[in-house]
């Protein structure tokens, strides 16, 4: 009995090491390929993130110079039929949000300035956060806070901001205690769900109805919408009817309307002009970033924007998709990257979208350097 004990124990710890060298093994590789995504051309980088893959469904949107153009990738970067696909934009909704915060402010329904309290039923207290701060990611809240819920998400395979309501998060509100008026950038999907509540408070309309009247009929985009879980490719996320955190990722697109999205930041009609201003200096960048050109310099109502190359961009992911909306107003070109592919599925489309954003402002130089490549 003893002599089977200790080959189960021998063939458990084998199992153990091949599994910590096999770990090590990929995480050598994914570094080696981190390095050799800089160097890596736009075209390089799709085919590489939809290799062996046939499930893949990329769709990338280009503007340049009053031209729009998209086209539609699949496995290995194959060119497919150009079909219009309904895609997950996920923090991209978070542009939306602040638009239409900007549109209240613009009403004098809305001071920026304000604190929360101005427009939500809470307790006093005297560190509520201002409007300025949740839109910026400034507020000091973080990127979400638990609740028993989520967990129950987890287990039924749900997004984990499924049936967090608005009680939920007024509750959690007014539990959160800042200790300071001032706070450093921070990624916040909870500050743009609690922008979503002072928006149904100012304009007495339920978020879902509010936005999507916004997109229709202020906006004219007839293919995107808060997300009832339908569309032509898999593994949409679940939203119960009056989810609080919708206003932070929960809207569905197409590249058409995308694109057109993207025109409207170019022109900076429907007060989106206004949406693109500086409010204050993040410098946010990671050294990661940095070293893939994700440059996170200052923020616009909602926008990050990239003093460096003036490229104002934000970008959404969710479980099962990915994407990246930049562009250069100065340059008059911009870059939609759709993709129905998980963020950490190789190379994201920020990455992949910041290239091409390049590419298109200095095509001679990337031509150059891909003919070298080749």
């Amino acid at each position: 009995m003893k002599t089977k004990k200790r080959k189960i124990l021998f063939i458990l710890l084998i199992a153990a090491a091949l599994a910590l060298l096999a770990i090590a093994g990929i995480a050598a590789y994914g570094n080696y390929k981190m390095q050799k995504i800089p160097d890596m051309t736009f075209e390089e980088t799709l085919r590489y993130t939809a290799a062996g893959n046939p499930d893949a469904v990329i769709t990338v949107g280009t503007i340049k110079d009053g031209e729009v153009s998209y086209t539609v990738y699949g496995e290995d970067g194959e060119i497919l039929p150009e079909e219009l696909h309904t895609y997950e934009i996920g923090s991209l909704t978070k542009t939306f949000t602040a638009a239409l915060v900007m549109c209240a402010v613009n009403e004098e329904k809305i001071n920026l300035d304000d604190k929360i309290d101005s427009y939500l039923q809470l307790k006093e207290r005297e560190n509520y956060p201002t409007v300025r701060q949740l839109i910026t990611h400034t507020s000091g809240y973080k990127g979400y806070y638990f609740e028993p819920q989520m967990i129950n998400n987890r287990l039924s395979g749900r997004n984990d901001f499924y049936g967090i309501g608005d009680s939920m998060v007024l509750n959690k509100i007014e539990k959160i205690n800042l200790s300071e008026n001032n706070y450093d950038f921070l990624y916040s999907n909870f500050g743009y769900a609690v922008l979503g509540l002072v928006l149904e408070n100012v304009y007495q309309t339920e978020y879902t109805t509010l936005m999507n009247e916004f997109i229709s009929d202020d906006l004219g985009l007839k293919n995107t919408k808060i997300s009832d879980g339908t569309g032509d490719l898999k593994n949409y996320w679940d939203w119960q009817p009056g989810d609080t955190y919708m206003s932070a990722g929960a809207i569905t697109s197409n590249i058409e309307d995308m694109l057109l999205y993207a025109q409207m930041q170019l022109d900076g009609t429907h007060n989106f002009a206004k949406c693109h201003e500086s409010i204050c200096e993040i410098n946010a960048s990671s050294e990661a970033n940095k070293l893939m050109e994700i440059n996170m310099d200052e923020i616009a109502a909602g926008w990050i924007i990239d003093s460096e190359n003036n490229i104002i961009w934000h970008n959404g992911g969710t479980w099962n998709f990915n994407c990246y909306l930049g562009f250069m107003p100065e340059n008059n070109c911009a870059v939609v990257i759709l993709s129905n592919l998980p963020p950490d599925e190789k190379i994201p489309a920020t990455v992949m979208g910041i290239k091409l954003l390049k590419e298109l402002d200095e095509p001679k130089i990337a031509e150059v350097s891909y003919e070298n490549k080749r």
